[in-house]
């Protein structure tokens, strides 16, 4: 009786010789869990972290005013709003700045509203956030801005816009520019510090590419810390995109330490005056 040899496919035999050739060159990046530097929230492991954190005061008014930027370039502009409404809506002593969001109805809708009523809350959105002082939506979406004698396009927003934009609003912010590795000690102290203290937020600046995701430069606050994995909870604001993941702060220092427009990205810390 004649044994029957194995065949080994042609294809079958590339894809080994392939696999083989990548284990050795990048042994940790493609096939290591280590190359997956996220972990989402909703996972049992993002949980965890959540439920074990002793520095997640902001998570809480983040969740509850949290909204999805309405478009692929605001998520600074997002950011922006869910910050001041966690501040201030339901604060009575800062409830004289907020706005009427007269924007989220038309004309067309009020016909049948009558008498006295007004059908809008006092709240910040996405469109009445921006003011005479910052820059303009048109400017946001890629409208030719006049720098240093020529016009130049720069769509969305920088960090340092963002920390205008906020202080617009008549509010605290300090700036931390993210250079290098070293920025991670001093990070953890503002975090910690931020994130165990009412009436003040973290919103952060990073490139998606440094934590493996794809896009470029984007902005989201920061809702909790969790001291074991060293890492903290990013809200991300593209919910059409990204949910809500957790970064260690190696991680997060990295894709901060990123050139945009003028300068590296980083982090602000906002609080009322």
């Amino acid at each position: 009786m004649r044994q029957q040899r194995k065949v080994i496919r042609p294809g079958l035999l590339v894809t080994v010789i392939i696999g083989s050739i990548l284990m050795a060159v990048y042994p940790l990046t493609v096939f290591s869990k280590e190359a997956n530097i996220l972990v989402e929230w909703g996972s049992d492991e993002g949980m965890l972290r959540l439920s074990r954190s002793k520095a997640k005061v902001d998570f809480f008014p983040l969740a509850n005013n949290f909204e999805s930027q309405t478009n692929k370039v605001y998520c600074g502009v997002a950011s922006s709003t869910i910050v001041l409404n966690a501040l201030r809506v339901r604060n009575t002593e800062t409830k004289k700045f907020l706005p009427k969001a007269e924007s989220v109805l038309d004309k067309e809708d009020l016909k049948y509203i009558s008498g006295r009523f007004s059908p809008y809350f006092d709240r910040y959105t996405q469109n009445n956030v921006l003011n005479n002082q910052t820059k303009s939506k048109l400017e946001i979406l890629g409208k030719p801005i006049e720098v240093d004698g020529s016009l130049k396009r720069d769509v969305g927003l920088q960090l340092d816009q963002v920390k205008q934009l906020l202080q617009t609003h008549k509010l605290k912010v300090e700036k931390y520019v993210v250079t290098h590795t070293g920025d991670l000690s001093l990070l953890r102290r503002n975090l910690k510090k931020n994130l165990t203290s009412k009436n003040d937020f973290v919103i952060i600046n990073y490139s998606r590419k440094g934590l493996d995701q794809t896009g470029g430069g984007h902005i989201s606050p920061v809702g909790a810390y969790d001291e074991e994995s060293d890492s903290v909870l990013v809200m991300d604001v593209n919910s059409n995109k990204a949910n809500w993941v957790w970064v260690t702060l190696k991680d997060l220092v990295a894709a901060m330490a990123t050139y945009d427009t003028v300068e590296n990205r980083g982090y602000l810390l906002v609080s009322e005056k």
